[in-house]
Order: C-alpha cells, then sequence, then structure tokens
C-alpha cells in the first residue's frame, strides 16, 4: 500500500500537467446528411445489402454515415460507410487496405 500512493502522485502530477487532448472520432468518413428524422433507417441499408449478397455482421452509425462490418458478395470481409439519406455506398476497406472510395469523400 506504501508504494501505491507515490505511484497514484506521480500520476495525478503527470495528468495535471500534460495538456488534453481533444475526442476524435473513431470513423473514417464524415456525412453531411442533416438531422436524422430525414435517414432512412439501418433495417433498410441492411436489406439492400443482403439483396446485394453481402452479409452484414454489425452496423452502426459514425462520422453521421452509416458504418457496416460484413463481407462483400466477393467474399471479403470489409468495413464500409453509406449515406444515410441515399444508402450510396462511400467508402470499402479490408484490413486497412481501401477498396473502394467514391470521389469527393
Amino acid at each position: 500500500m506504501r508504494k501505491l500512493i507515490p505511484v497514484a502522485a506521480a500520476f495525478a502530477a503527470m495528468t495535471a500537467i500534460l495538456p488534453s487532448t481533444p475526442a476524435l472520432a473513431t470513423g473514417v468518413m464524415k456525412c453531411k446528411a442533416g438531422p436524422p428524422s430525414g435517414w432512412k433507417s439501418q433495417d433498410v441499408l441492411k436489406a439492400k445489402l443482403v439483396k446485394e449478397g453481402w452479409t452484414v455482421r454489425k452496423s452502426k452509425v459514425d462520422g453521421g454515415c452509416y458504418e457496416v462490418y460484413g463481407t462483400t458478395p466477393e467474399g471479403d470481409r470489409v468495413e464500409a460507410y453509406f449515406h444515410p439519406v441515399t444508402l450510396e455506398k462511400l467508402y470499402v476497406a479490408r484490413r486497412g487496405q481501401v477498396l473502394f472510395r467514391k470521389p469527393g469523400y
């Protein structure tokens, strides 16, 4: 217990001195899609992708876009971003390798 107090004090001193950094978005895309009330649902996107031959494991909102983790019809496990209003494909990457990026995004 006596060794813990100096370590805790040193940590507290360091965090007081170091500048704080702003939180960063986790995604690689940003969509200016307006309020969510005008977006199509994630279920509609999932249905569209399944019809096209995708397997969707997970989808979420990130950076104002729909981010999808799944498998393409070609069998690639990917992370993909779609516009929430138009459901247009904006970005697809596999293990850090960009497979598709819509110009302007």
